[in-house]
C-alpha cells in the first residue's frame, strides 16, 4: 500500500492550490456530515419514543440557534466561494511571459508545435520554471488535455481553439490523458511531458530544422495566393492583417470583433461568416483544404506581422511628412554649406 499514491504528484505552481482547495472541501464536508450524523444519532436516542411522550409538543427553538445555523453556513459558503474563484482565476489568466505552444488532438495522438517549429507527437518538451501556454484544437471528435502532475485540464473541441497553462516546478516525466471518452482507442490516447532544465531545453530546440512555424506560414500564405489580397498598403481586396492581432476590427454588420486567434480561424475556413467594413465577401473557403497544423502555421505567421510604419497616417498626412522630411534635408543641407564655407 505504501506504494498507492492518494494524489498525484505535485509539479505546477497551482498544484498546491487545487489541492489546498480540495481538501479544505473534503474537510468541510466530512465535518458537517460526521456533526449531522452525530446529532441525528443523539436525537434518536435522547427523544425516543416513550409513555410519557407520546404526543409531540411544539417548542419554539432559541433565536441564537437559528441564527447560529444560518450565519455559520453562509461564512462557510462565501469561504468556498471566494477560495474556489481565486484558484480558478490563478489557472485561467495566462502570464504574458509565457511560452506558446500549439496542441493537436486526434484519434488517437496528441500532436504538439513549438514556435520555432519542432514538431511531436504525445511527448511535451518544456523548460521548468516557465509558463507555458497551449492553445489546443481537434482534428476530429472531442478530446480533453489533462496533466495530472499540473492539475489541469481543458477539452479540445474540434471547432475553436481553446488555452490552457502551466508552469512546471520540477524536472521530470509526466503523464499526459485524454479525459474524454473519444472512441475505440481513448485508453491509449496518453502521453509525456518531459520538464527540463532551460539550458537543456534550449539544446532541445536546437534540433529544429523545418524552420519556425510564422516561417512555415508564411510559405502557405503564398502558396493560398493569400498575398495578392491582403496587402500591408491597404490596396488590395482583403483587410490588412499586419500589426492587426489584438485590436478590434469593425464589421459590415455594424458589429466589432477582436481579432484572436479563434476570428483568424474562422476567416479561412468560414471567410463569409464576418465580412469586414468596408471589403466585399469575396475570399473562397478553404475548408477541406487547410490541415489543423497548417492553421497553427497560419496563424503564428499572421500572429507575428508586424504594424506597417506608415499605420494609421492617412495619404495627405504621408505627403506633408514627406514635404516635411524634404524640407528639413534641404535646411540641412544649406547649414551645413554655409559652415563649410
Amino acid at each position: 500500500m505504501t506504494d498507492f499514491p492518494l494524489f498525484p504528484e505535485q509539479a505546477s505552481s497551482v498544484a498546491p492550490l487545487v489541492d489546498g482547495l480540495f481538501l479544505f472541501l473534503v474537510v468541510v464536508t466530512g465535518a458537517v456530515s460526521l456533526l449531522i450524523w452525530l446529532v441525528i444519532f443523539y436525537f434518536a436516542i435522547k427523544y425516543r419514543r416513550r409513555p410519557d411522550n407520546e404526543l409531540a409538543q411544539e417548542q419554539e427553538p432559541p433565536a441564537i440557534l437559528e441564527m447560529t445555523w444560518t450565519v455559520v453556513p453562509l461564512i462557510i459558503f462565501i469561504g468556498i466561494f471566494v477560495a474556489g474563484a481565486w484558484v480558478f482565476l490563478r489557472m485561467q489568466v495566462v502570464p504574458r511571459n509565457a511560452l506558446e505552444v500549439y496542441a493537436t488532438g486526434r484519434q488517437w495522438m496528441w500532436k504538439f508545435q513549438h514556435p520555432t517549429g519542432q514538431r511531436e507527437i504525445n511527448e511535451l518538451h518544456v523548460p521548468v520554471g516557465r509558463a507555458v501556454k497551449i492553445t489546443m484544437a481537434s482534428e476530429d471528435v472531442i478530446h480533453s488535455l489533462w496533466f495530472p502532475a499540473f492539475r489541469m485540464k481543458a477539452d479540445v473541441l474540434p471547432n475553436r481553439y481553446r488555452t490552457l497553462w502551466f508552469q512546471a516546478t520540477k524536472t521530470g516525466r509526466f503523464h499526459i490523458f485524454c479525459a474524454e471518452y473519444c472512441g475505440t482507442s481513448h485508453s491509449g490516447m496518453i502521453g509525456s511531458v518531459i520538464v527540463m532544465e532551460p539550458t537543456d531545453y534550449q539544446r532541445w530546440l536546437a534540433g529544429g530544422t523545418e524552420g519556425s512555424l510564422a516561417s512555415q506560414g508564411e510559405t502557405l500564405f503564398q502558396k493560398y495566393a493569400c498575398n495578392t489580397c491582403h496587402m500591408d498598403n491597404g490596396t488590395g481586396r482583403g483587410p490588412v492583417l499586419a500589426g492587426a492581432y489584438g485590436k478590434t476590427r469593425p464589421l459590415a454588420d455594424g458589429t466589432n470583433v477582436v481579432i484572436d486567434d479563434n476570428y483568424i480561424r474562422e476567416s479561412i475556413l468560414r471567410p463569409q461568416a464576418k465580412i469586414a467594413a468596408g471589403f466585399q465577401p469575396v475570399m473562397p473557403t478553404f475548408q477541406g483544404q487547410v490541415s489543423e497544423e497548417d492553421l497553427i502555421r497560419l496563424l503564428a505567421y499572421v500572429k507575428s506581422l508586424p504594424a506597417p510604419q506608415s499605420a494609421g497616417a492617412t495619404p495627405a498626412q504621408a505627403v506633408e511628412s514627406t514635404t516635411n522630411a524634404t524640407t528639413t534635408n534641404a535646411t540641412t543641407t544649406n547649414v551645413v554649406t554655409t559652415t563649410n564655407r
